[in-house]
């Protein structure tokens, strides 16, 4: 007759079964950096490194003013970067600009727990049509940000909160969720008359938003450039996903242009689907060149990158390598909330129509080093 197992133990070995069935979650993201050599960097070369060089020094303007013992995030002090943006060449040549790099610089290959490949995509400076006053089918608002919006940079508080923000308003003391972009669509924040201009699309007015920045063309033939001025707080949700989730477009047709032409074709499941993203982006009016990035300067077409904050410090020269055509170097100076991770980078494209289609349609994976003055061992 066989032996009959104790019930405590039959239920252990159940546990353990199923306990070493079940995979085991992803490691939370971290940045890791290997030390790395220009002859380790694909083409390098080959690149136009004095247009690298004239967008490093518009982050050397913002290096310049940080005390000198401020960390920049896990690579170094400003001191250390201070030093590098004083050898700064004049006009400099590609050679010149080369020269400089590898004079102050080391690659670091950066790696997501020691993972180096991650995803490259593009955004542009969008062009709209609008007016000052709406009517004659201008009838989507841009808003301006609310007076209640309070922004909060979580960094300031905990260190290992750097890079992650919250949005909100204070009630009684508390700072409460803002509102939805629903919400905000319905008339949540009328009373405040934030409207200063009105588009005539509602779907390139959503696209704005995610671009973060546009040129709105006015019936006088003037140009208004408009910039991102704030964000609701709400987690930003990507609806090229939820399409692919649903069955409506394969993985590999997801573009902008795509989603974009799904919308128009779809007018009223369109409006429910945008909806689904409750992340609404505020704007202000701006004169000057642009557009401007989170790090504050004027972005370059093709040579600024948009990254994580929680991970890569704004202003640090990035190479590329994402395969032919994107071996470039590159500066984080902006950020975006759909780019998340500490391989992650959105590139820059600048305006019109072949920005528009090469931004739109890139979804790359590669690498990239971060180049840190010599003598930085980043933390951990």
């Amino acid at each position: 007759m066989p032996r009959k197992v104790p019930r405590a133990a039959a239920a252990a070995a159940l546990f353990l079964a199923l306990f070493a069935c079940t995979p085991r979650p992803p490691p939370p993201d971290r940045l890791t950096l290997q030390p790395a050599a220009f002859d380790d960097l694909a083409q390098w070369p080959e690149d136009g490194h004095a247009a690298a060089l004239a967008a490093f020094a518009r982050s050397c303007a913002v290096l310049a003013k940080a005390p000198p013992a401020a960390p920049v995030g896990i690579v170094g002090s400003a001191a250390d970067w201070q030093a590098a943006c004083a050898a700064l060449p004049r006009a400099a040549d590609d050679a010149a600009a080369r020269r400089f790099f590898e004079a102050w610089f080391r690659p670091w290959q950066a790696g997501n727990n020691g993972v180096a490949e991650g995803l490259f995509t593009g955004y542009y400076e969008l062009e709209l049509d609008g007016a000052r006053q709406p009517g004659g089918g201008f009838t989507v608002p841009l808003l301006r940000r609310p007076p209640d919006l309070v922004m909060v940079e979580l960094g300031l508080f905990r260190p290992a909160w750097r890079g992650d923000r919250i949005a909100g308003r204070v009630v009684e003391g508390r700072l409460k969720p803002y509102s939805s972009r629903t919400q905000i669509e319905s008339g949540a924040l009328d009373r405040y008359h934030l409207a200063f201009l009105w588009v005539d699309d509602p779907v390139a007015a959503f696209f704005l938003q995610i671009q973060g920045s546009g040129r709105v063309r006015l019936r006088d033939g003037s140009v208004v450039r408009v910039g991102y001025d704030g964000q609701n707080g709400w987690p930003y949700v990507a609806i090229g996903k939820l399409l692919v989730a649903r069955g409506v477009l394969a993985r590999d047709a997801v573009s902008m242009q795509s989603i974009r032409a799904w919308l128009e074709a779809h007018p009223d499941d369109g409006k429910a689907l945008m909806a689904e993203n409750p992340s609404y982006v505020f704007f202000r009016e701006r004169a000057g060149d642009g557009p401007l990035g989170s790090e504050g300067v004027v972005l370059t077409p093709g040579r600024s990158l948009a990254i994580d904050p929680r991970f890569v410090p704004l202003g640090v020269p990035i190479f590329v390598d994402a395969g032919e055509g994107l071996r470039r170097l590159m500066v984080a100076q902006d950020t975006g909330g759909a780019i998340r991770g500490p391989v992650r980078g959105d590139v820059f494209w600048g305006a019109g129509a072949e920005a528009e289609s090469r931004a739109g349609t890139m979804r790359q994976r590669g690498s990239y080093y971060l180049l840190l003055p010599k003598g930085v061992t980043p933390a951990s």
